[in-house]
């Protein structure tokens, strides 16, 4: 089917009943009252309409698609005349043969078939309704086509940030399994609390942010210190610290934003590094933007620029996709600190 044919079924066949049976209403009333004669209205109106809803819909269906689509506009004139010219032999026709031999009685005298001022009076009244009736069509037309464009574009977007979230999830898991693997070759009695602790974690992965947009901040706040903890089970000596400096209790956030920042941190804090120290500082600046630090010592033989994964570059990406350009996140280094920052807009629960 082509575009062409689906617009044609853009509007329902109600509508179109609707739009047609309320315009010969109005025109019926109108000029019944005006000439104080119902039943000529009626009889007149019944022969215009006859002719009015062809015409519109061969214009719109045949004339614009085949001609001005095309850019044919001078095909498409000559072919509009001919359709005027035709409806013009037939108005006259059935005028003369069910109403009156006066084929145009609401003049002030007699006009005959094919005098120029009745060709006119016609043919631009048949374009006025042309005009009014296309114009609604392609308008509502207009809107709908806006909606499923719209609708389309919201798709893509879910579907797209699915994606990414389903990239970082696996992402996650591989490196605490490595984590665990690590553990298990050292036959580490630590074995049972990380897999107690990595169940915890797929649980809310897999079941509470699953189909979710946002999740209360505090919960990813306990994920995060959830996933600490097993990585304090891998590394003999880290320091953490966590500084929740505002009231976040109906803050909600995307869900698993922050969690590629802390992975970043205890990947790359962690080589060579025999005492590491991490920082998590999350406030709330001026009520509207939220604001999430993460800080890290390293040794300097660290190469801060090696490569950080799919993980920072996948929370990039949904950043951008959530938020568009009304986000920062940056990345310094200070007295051998590696600091990311990141500030979102505040969403509050409902």
């Amino acid at each position: 089917m082509t575009e062409i044919q689906k617009l044609k079924f853009d509007i329902k066949l109600k509508n179109h009943v609707w739009f047609w049976g309320s315009y010969f209403t109005l025109n019926f009333l109108r000029w019944g009252a005006y000439f104080n004669d119902y039943p000529y209205s009626f009889k007149s109106n019944l022969i215009e309409f006859s002719l009015h809803i062809p015409l519109v819909y061969f214009n719109l269906f045949v004339l614009v698609p085949k001609y001005v689509l095309k850019q044919k506009y001078i095909t498409y004139t000559l072919a509009l005349i001919t359709s005027l010219f035709g409806i013009y032999l037939l108005k006259t026709v059935l005028t003369y043969y069910i109403i009156s031999e006066n084929i145009w009685p609401e003049a002030n005298r007699e006009y005959h078939p094919f005098d120029i001022n009745h060709i006119l009076a016609v043919c631009i009244g048949e374009l006025y309704v042309l005009a009014m009736a296309s114009s609604v069509y392609l308008t509502l037309t207009w809107l709908r086509e806006r909606e499923r464009n719209r609708s389309l574009r919201e798709n893509q977007f879910k579907i797209k940030l699915k994606y990414l979230e389903n990239q970082i999830q696996p992402h996650f898991f591989f490196n605490t399994l490595n984590n665990l693997y690590a553990l298990s070759l050292e036959s580490s009695d630590k074995v049972p609390d990380v897999i107690i602790k990595l169940s915890n974690l797929m649980e809310y992965v897999l079941y509470d942010v699953k189909g979710t947009k946002f999740v209360p901040l505090i919960k990813e706040i306990d994920y995060i210190q959830n996933y600490i903890e097993i990585e304090k089970l891998r590394f003999e000596n880290v320091e953490v610290t966590v500084n929740l400096e505002s009231n976040i209790e109906d803050i909600i956030v995307p869900p698993l934003i922050f969690i590629s920042l802390v992975e970043n941190a205890f990947k790359h804090g962690g080589i060579n590094n025999n005492n590491l120290k991490i920082k998590i500082n999350c406030k709330v600046i001026d009520n509207k933007m939220l604001d999430f630090e993460i800080l890290n010592n390293f040794v300097n033989s660290q190469n801060l620029n090696a490569k950080g994964g799919i993980g920072l570059v996948n929370t990039k990406k949904r950043l951008k996709l959530i938020y568009k350009n009304n986000f920062t996140l940056k990345h310094t280094t200070k007295l051998n600190y590696y600091i990311i920052r990141l500030q979102i807009p505040i969403e509050n629960e409902d």
